[in-house]
């Protein structure tokens, strides 16, 4: 199966060369001209890696790689025609697996694509499953299953149960689930995280007939 990269890049020449770059060395390609639509992308689909320019319209690259990192450990290069360090460190320091600056060799951006999907791999199955009793999540292929049967989960859902499932036997308040889950910025309703809990119960402690989710009383949320 060919692996699939996502290019976020607003200038199109650079877009439609890349992708006909890739496609030529047998990658999946999909491209997205801004930052909005390519955060929504990288969200929904499934991809091996993200290559992200930071100077997009609607979104920033940066704020894309900082949303995308609530929820995915998706190998993401950022591509820019700025060589500032502080656009390197900032990136790199939210989670970014590389950095090349325009204009570069395609073949130096093949290089690197190489190395980030190779350590993507190497890095162990064990690492991309998170388990709770018979509760088995898989972050790469996104499946959740219990006792080996699939649960079907939203996009919200699944990254609520990751982020529960990712601090097992420590407790979550409400405001920092609304934060990693909604994000800082979020101004919907105050109760969402009560309701994606209670949708989260429906899915799978009454399914099953475990208690996976507590409530700590006054405090929030906890899986054991």
């Amino acid at each position: 199966m060919s692996e699939k990269i996502l290019i976020i890049e607003d200038e199109e020449k650079i877009a439609r060369f890349i992708e006909l770059e890739l496609s030529h060395e047998g990658y999946e390609t999909t491209k997205v001209f801004n930052g909005r639509n390519g955060l929504e992308m990288a969200q929904s689909g499934h991809f091996d890696l993200i290559l992200l320019d930071i100077m997009l319209p609607q979104i920033s690259g940066l704020e894309v790689l900082r949303r995308l990192r609530r929820s995915s450990h998706v190998p993401v290069i950022l591509l820019t025609a700025r060589d500032a360090v502080m656009d390197k460190v900032s990136g790199l320091d939210m989670g970014a697996d590389d950095y090349i600056t325009k204009p570069f060799a395609i073949e130096e951006l093949l290089a690197r694509i190489r190395v980030c999907l190779k350590h993507r791999k190497t890095a162990g199955f064990e690492d991309n499953m998170l388990t709770a009793g018979k509760l088995c999540l898989d972050t790469s292929s996104r499946r959740v299953t219990y006792d080996n049967n699939d649960i079907q989960l939203t996009n919200r859902e699944f990254i609520l149960l990751r982020t529960l499932m990712e601090n097992k036997s420590i407790v979550l308040s409400r405001d920092t689930l609304l934060n990693k889950v909604w994000g800082y910025d979020y101004m919907g309703e105050t109760n969402i995280v009560d309701v994606y809990i209670y949708y989260l119960r429906n899915k799978i402690d009454d399914v099953f007939n475990d208690k996976i989710i507590r409530t700590v009383r006054g405090v929030g949320y906890i899986i054991k």
